[in-house]
């Protein structure tokens, strides 16, 4: 069985954006007012970075699966991906606040961390999963600037509280693996996956 469209599940621009790279079709599958979205995302005790993502990527799809079901929508493989910023075992999320998105800077600043994406497709009958680990240099950067780059807004709502597509590339001396897994949607990995569903793109 081969497919014209998968269901994107998130609401990430960036993330439309790298499928319409790839020349993918797709239509959104986000959740209702109904569903716990941000409950999926909270970490475990003790959870290692790699094992986070597959594992809330994969409730990710399991949720999203059940929810093309109860709409009643057209069968189609179903796509779902969650990006985290690690600092050697510490999760770095979404920051909540200006004060958190400034902290979590200052800890990144001058240091490598891992950017860490999983991307899942799956069908009723049919999944498959792949996860892309990327390296970051971050190069010293002054309070000021993290302050100003605080203020921009630009923070909220990105894992590690920067997009590798902002003004931040200007402190990223060094990336390692996935420029697109970075910015949330491995484009390899996607591929590779999108290949076992006949996906023509």
């Amino acid at each position: 069985m081969s497919f014209e469209f998968i269901y994107l599940a998130s609401q990430s621009p960036r993330r439309r954006q790298l499928l319409e790279q790839l020349g993918v079709r797709y239509e959104l599958l986000l959740p209702g007012p109904e569903e716990d979205a941000e409950a999926l995302e909270l970490v475990l005790p003790d959870e290692d970075p790699e094992a986070y993502v597959a594992r809330v990527t994969q409730a990710k799809l399991a949720a999203a699966l059940a929810r093309r079901e109860a709409r009643g929508l057209p069968l189609a493989p179903v796509l779902c991906s969650d990006t985290t910023v690690a600092l050697d075992r510490q999760i770095l999320g979404k920051p909540l606040d200006a004060d958190e998105a400034l902290q979590t800077l200052e800890l990144l600043a001058g240091r490598r961390h891992r950017v860490i994406t999983a991307v899942a497709v799956g069908l009723p009958t049919q999944q498959a999963a792949g996860l892309s680990v990327s390296t970051v240099d971050f190069a010293e950067v002054g309070s000021e600037q993290l302050r100003r780059y605080v203020a921009s807004g630009e923070p909220f709502g990105k894992a590690g509280a920067y997009a590798i597509q902002s003004q931040a590339a200007a402190w990223i001396s060094r990336i390692e693996g996935s420029y697109s897994g970075i910015m949330g949607l491995p484009l390899f990995e996607t591929a590779q996956l999108l290949k076992q569903f006949c996906l023509h793109f």
